[in-house]
């Protein structure tokens, strides 16, 4: 009995051995089917999956003529990568669709690096769908850190031709009738030279101003100067990549603090675009590109 009992055992184990292996294989097929399939969602869907968030801000300073004034923002498009000139040109029109009151556009209009040495005729091809926006409504941009890597003066030069107004270290006043609204721009924080109190000097202290800056941790330094009502930025992609529970596991420099989203540093509002383009690795996952609408309005007495 107990030789018969052993010859069971070992068949069961046997049994149980295989049944294992099958039970691994497939557990592991299905890891690998899952990686496969996140890794072409990343690649060649979330990428191409746009979306438009709106945001409603009341701002203590804002002038009850411009309650419900629309500001489009859309960042870091980053042609000559992942972005052809095609697609910023279909981005571009999705802006103009949304009929806002203006737009801002905060930086890294190209790609500083690699597949970025062929930018210049791509961005040239953007002149005309800029200036078409133009023509209808006001646009306001400044400079990111690729900008600069490729070569700066390319790119204001492409924003001036199309009539954008360039914030370099300036300030523009929108009008509704006696009442205005400031905005005011930063050179980029990490490549150019911002130059914060030469915009302080522009702009008068009791108006509501809106603040453009590529770099989203910026608004630790603006905040500070109890001038602004908001801060719009971009920069951070919101990492491309964030990973549930833990959070984006790569953010750039200057986008640490405050990578995605709305936030308030001190008394003023920071909102960071997740950006419409990419950088290498050109993945999205949980993280999608963005245009942004704020609606804007006047603090209720």
């Amino acid at each position: 009995m107990a030789k018969i009992d052993s010859i069971v055992r070992r068949q069961l184990s046997r049994r149980s051995f295989m049944k294992g292996l099958i039970v691994a294989g497939l557990a592991g097929l299905d890891v690998m089917l899952l990686a496969q399939n996140g890794r072409l969602y990343a690649k060649k869907i979330e990428p191409f999956w746009l979306e438009v968030t709106q945001v409603r801000l009341r701002l203590p300073r804002l002038p009850k003529s411009f309650s419900g004034f629309r500001m489009a923002q859309i960042s870091d498009m980053h042609v000559g990568g992942w972005m052809t000139a095609q697609r910023a040109a279909d981005y571009f029109k999705i802006v103009m669709d949304l009929s806002p009151d203006a737009v801002a556009m905060t930086g890294d209009f190209v790609m500083g690096y690699g597949r970025g040495r062929n930018v210049p005729q791509k961005i040239e091809k953007l002149v005309p769908v800029l200036e078409e926006m133009t023509r209808q409504i006001p646009v306001l941009g400044v400079l990111g850190n690729h900008d600069y890597i490729y070569g700066s003066a390319a790119i204001t030069n492409m924003l001036q031709q199309a009539g954008v107004v360039y914030l370099n270290n300036s300030v523009s006043v929108i009008r509704h009738g006696d009442d205005v609204l400031h905005i005011a721009g930063v050179d980029d924080v990490m490549e150019g030279r911002p130059e914060l109190d030469d915009v302080l000097k522009k702009l008068p202290s009791s108006d509501c101003s809106i603040l453009l800056v590529h770099e989203p941790d910026f608004a630790d330094k603006s905040s500070s100067t109890g001038r602004f009502d908001l801060q719009i930025s971009g920069h951070s992609h919101g990492g491309q990549v964030v990973l549930p529970f833990i959070g984006p596991p790569i953010l750039p420099d200057m986008a640490h603090k405050y990578p995605s989203g709305l936030y308030r540093v001190g008394k003023m509002l920071l909102y960071t675009n997740r950006g419409a383009g990419m950088t290498q690795p050109y993945v999205r996952f949980n993280c999608r590109p963005e245009i942004t609408v704020f609606t804007l309005e006047a603090a209720t007495p």
